[in-house]
């Protein structure tokens, strides 16, 4: 049995129940635990989580469950149990990369996998070029750290590209340009990763009139297979991104597919009732294997 620390801001939401009750299931002992409301203790040789006045003591394994507005403390809480020597199964340098899209981009492009054609604006005045080099508008315009499809917008001209950036450099947000992937016709696929495979995946699909594929804008889903190819890009793009769990989001093009986003938190509402696989369960064996690794390699050591 493991002393299991599951990190969530929201212990009614889909997917902290789901894996609480697969921790349950395979006899575990768990504790949701807002990461929010964890205060972090830093000193040499005894670095200290406190959470509701106490010491957070005798844990075997940590699952985070970090939302995007709370990267930053979410990774350093992910952190100090590192530093406690206890097995995470999301690494906090992992969450930090992939929540920076542009990092993420950088990362798998250099590592051989494919993305949609990307440039960052330092200014207005570069967007008309950009957009030239990215095969000319529609343009996707996107915020750093958008989520959901916020801060997502399709450009359809020049004109109103630069407006969009304009409009967001002055609230001192930085954005990427991308290329408009006109013939995945509004759909990705949503493939979930849990250690070294794939365990299920999604077609999503738009609303008409709605490019973004976001469940949580109305996009309909249904259970899609990937092809060898596509498989083997998504296992690459976890593995590049040092992820145990992740939910990778793929285009397909007329080059074949475009890993759009790697995702270090991705929820499991969606594609668990779409596919109708127990992916909570799938994470829960996989811990037990990491916690298993973990304690062998801390012995040896």
């Amino acid at each position: 049995m493991l002393n299991i620390a599951l990190l969530s801001r929201g212990p009614g939401l889909y997917s902290t129940q789901s894996l609480f009750r697969a921790a349950r299931k395979r006899g575990h002992y768990v504790r949701v635990v807002d990461h929010g409301q964890c205060h972090l203790v830093i000193e040499k040789g005894l670095p200290q989580v406190i959470y509701e006045g106490s010491r957070l003591v005798g844990m075997d394994a940590v699952i985070p469950r970090i939302g995007a507005s709370v990267t930053d403390y979410g990774a350093a809480v992910i952190r100090q149990f590192e530093l406690m020597d206890i097995y995470t199964s999301t690494r906090s340098e992992a969450l930090i990369m992939a929540r920076d899209k542009l990092k993420c981009l950088q990362i798998l492009s250099a590592g051989g996998i494919d993305v949609p054609r990307t440039a960052i604006a330092g200014s207005p005045e570069a967007v008309p070029r950009l957009i030239d080099l990215l095969g000319g508008a529609p343009i996707v315009v996107k915020l750093l750290e958008s989520t959901h499809g916020v801060g997502v917008v399709l450009a359809e001209s020049r004109n109103t590209a630069i407006s969009v950036v304009e409009a967001f450099t002055k609230l001192g947000q930085p954005v990427l340009l991308q290329e408009f992937i006109e013939e995945a016709a509004g759909a990705d696929i949503r493939a979930f990763v849990v250690g070294k495979r794939v365990v299920a995946s999604m077609l999503r699909q738009a609303q008409e009139g709605e490019f973004r594929s976001n469940l949580h804008r109305g996009a309909t889903a249904n259970v899609e297979p990937l092809t060898p190819q596509e498989e083997k890009t998504v296992l690459d793009a976890a593995r590049l991104m040092n992820l145990d769990i992740a939910g990778v989001d793929i285009l397909r093009s007329k080059r074949g597919p475009l890993v759009m986003e790697v995702n270090a938190s991705p929820g499991l509402e969606g594609i668990e009732t779409t596919t109708g696989v127990d992916i909570a369960g799938a994470i829960i064996e996989n811990l037990e294997r990491g916690v298993e690794k973990f304690v062998g390699r801390r012995k040896w050591q």
